[in-house]
């Protein structure tokens, strides 16, 4: 069965021990694996991973170009890395940015809002959602108990008002919060949620139950790396009580639908 990995993130060798260090203590986690290519491509060939989404992350503006940069030299570099790229609410010349990202043949704008300080429905962000509708998908860290900044009702402001922007809603749509998730993202049909970074405080038949509840052609398999790692979580995936006819959407057709691609 073929493997699309929707959630992965990497950095710079000279940076990415400290990178991977800097998630653990936000978490208050312990990652799985150090956040370099090499390290990526290792962990992807023993779980049988055919593609990875590339999930740049700028915690201040001043991050962005050398970010998107970075995200575009790794993905011509890699043939089985797509990268997206990323914009800050708080940087100038938004507009401009996300015009680039395009350009560069990114696929897509990854945001964290709770790392990077800005609501999901900050106005400062409504340019770039207008831009996107009809032509790239967003993915968004959804939910942390401890703040606001990515509640799961704030990412439902931004689809009712950009009804033709396609949505990822990371960790099933509300991390630690599925609850909260779910009332929020269930009936937006264009939000897309994915697997990673829930299993390991949630149990295989809550994951089943909200496969059914958010429909299984909305369901991407992710790992969540270098936090998580891609073997466990194709583990999990394996150990649902599911069709193999939803496992396989789950494990790349709706990635494919979703980016326009066929491995």
């Amino acid at each position: 069965m073929k493997l699309i990995d929707f959630h992965t993130h990497i950095y710079p060798d000279n940076i990415a021990e400290k990178a991977t260090k800097s998630i653990e203590d936000f978490y208050s986690m312990k990652a799985e694996h150090i956040g370099t290519a090499d390290e990526l491509l290792r962990a992807s060939k023993e779980a049988g991973v055919s593609l990875n989404v590339i999930l740049p992350v700028a915690v201040k503006p001043s991050g962005v170009v050398h970010i998107n940069d970075f995200a575009a030299r790794v993905q011509e570099e890699h043939k089985n890395f797509l990268s997206f790229g990323t914009v800050h609410a708080a940087m100038e010349n938004i507009e401009d940015e996300i015009c680039r990202v395009e350009k560069q043949g990114l696929h897509g704008i990854k945001i964290h809002p709770d790392t990077q300080l800005f609501n999901i429905d900050d106005e400062r962000m409504f340019p770039v959602y207008s831009y996107m509708e009809g032509k790239m998908p967003l993915i968004v860290h959804s939910g942390d108990p401890r703040y606001s900044f990515s509640h799961p009702e704030r990412l439902r402001n931004v689809m009712k008002k950009f009804p033709r922007l396609i949505c990822i809603a990371a960790h099933f749509g509300g991390w630690s919060m599925s609850d909260e998730g779910l009332k929020y993202l269930k009936d937006m049909e264009n939000c897309y949620v994915d697997i990673s970074s829930t299993f390991y405080d949630m149990p295989l038949s809550r994951g089943e139950e909200l496969i059914s509840l958010f429909g299984e052609d909305r369901v991407l398999f992710a790992s969540d790396f270098p936090l998580g790692s891609p073997l466990i979580e194709k583990e999990n995936l394996m150990k649902l009580k599911i069709s193999d006819t939803v496992r396989e959407k789950i494990a790349f057709k709706n990635a494919e639908r979703l980016l326009g691609i066929t491995l």
